[in-house]
């Protein structure tokens, strides 16, 4: 496990970015963490790392964006995934099947579904309301990534 400190959500998406260039799909980004810790900040510096330029958004009531650049990000939000049927129902498994990245905020809810070479993703506040402590877990060396 791999664990870094941001001081700002500027430093959560360059951290972000600097992944987002070296990855590769499929896989899948695993986020875990509270309302607000920044799920889709880390989402955004990793799409700006995969050669994407658009307004990347929480995918709340879509359930799943789409973003296309070097490699297609999936954005899921499985907030409101409570089942197998529901998973099932976003597309989850069919779009890991295109090759592109999943980031997926709210995974807690789809533990038992990930695939085993996630890359997971712990954000939590740290001392201060703007810092945040990331920790990562899963393919890669993500100390060339440090802030």
């Amino acid at each position: 496990m791999f664990e870094v400190k941001t001081e700002s959500v500027e430093e959560t998406q360059d951290f972000a970015l600097r992944m987002g260039k070296k990855l590769q799909g499929p896989v899948v980004v695993a986020f875990f963490g509270g309302l607000g810790m920044g799920k889709t900040a880390f989402t955004r510096g990793l799409a700006k790392g995969l050669g994407i330029d658009a307004d990347v958004s929480s995918p709340t009531f879509t359930l799943v964006n789409e973003y296309r650049g070097k490699v297609t990000l999936y954005h899921f939000d499985m907030y409101r995934v409570e089942s197998w049927y529901d998973l099932y129902s976003t597309g989850f498994f069919d779009y890991y099947e295109t090759g592109g990245i999943l980031a997926c905020e709210w995974s807690e809810n789809i533990e038992n579904a990930l695939p085993e070479n996630t890359i997971r993703v712990e954000i939590s506040r740290g001392e201060t309301d703007n810092e945040r402590i990331i920790k990562i877990e899963g393919q890669g060396e993500y100390e060339n990534f440090v802030c």
